[in-house]
């Protein structure tokens, strides 16, 4: 397993990853119409667009196999006002390779990342009944606030997470 910058040549297999892994990590969560609709091709476009974009930092985990089986991306996004801050965007995983350290060695990159930014302050939203909220907790996420949001339909709870110290992440990750 190994952990690479994103190439265009990787949005067709970022692409199975975000579908695949939306499947089974919001089953239950966001309503089955919603995720039935995901398509692979949509998601291929949007990864083209994501990696052309300047300003996306996207990573992607490979196994031996020369498979992607995760991808993690992060920037400052659009709405993000706070002085020397990030956001991360997204770590998703296929299912069969989540809790194997993969998700790590995701995070570790994406805080090199932020650090190369000069960011001191990173930001990240994920969904109250996502379990991936435990892991950002771990490493030091703390929930600064909650909104309402609607995904197919169902009204959901968004947590903003925030770190305020890269070096203790980074140290935690080592």
């Amino acid at each position: 397993m190994y952990i690479r910058k994103a190439v265009l040549t990787d949005a067709k297999g970022i692409a199975k990853v975000h579908v695949d892994s939306w499947n089974t990590t919001y089953k239950n969560i966001i309503p089955d119409e919603f995720l039935k609709k995901l398509s692979y091709d949509q998601r291929t476009d949007l990864w083209n667009s994501n990696i052309s974009k300047e300003g996306n930092y996207i990573f992607v985990a490979v196994n031996n196999e020369g498979e992607i089986v995760g991808f993690a991306d992060c920037g400052k996004s659009e709405s993000n006002n706070v002085n020397n801050s990030g956001d991360l965007t997204s770590i998703y995983l296929l299912e069969e390779y989540q809790g194997k350290g993969v998700g790590k060695q995701l995070l570790k990159q994406l805080f090199l990342q932020f650090q190369v930014l000069g960011f001191n302050k990173v930001f990240v939203e994920v969904l109250e009944a996502n379990k991936t909220r435990y892991f950002y907790e771990y490493y030091g996420a703390q929930l600064v606030k909650t909104e309402k949001i609607v995904i197919g339909g169902a009204q959901l709870n968004l947590l903003i997470y925030e770190w305020d110290n890269l070096n203790n992440v980074l140290t935690k990750l080592s």
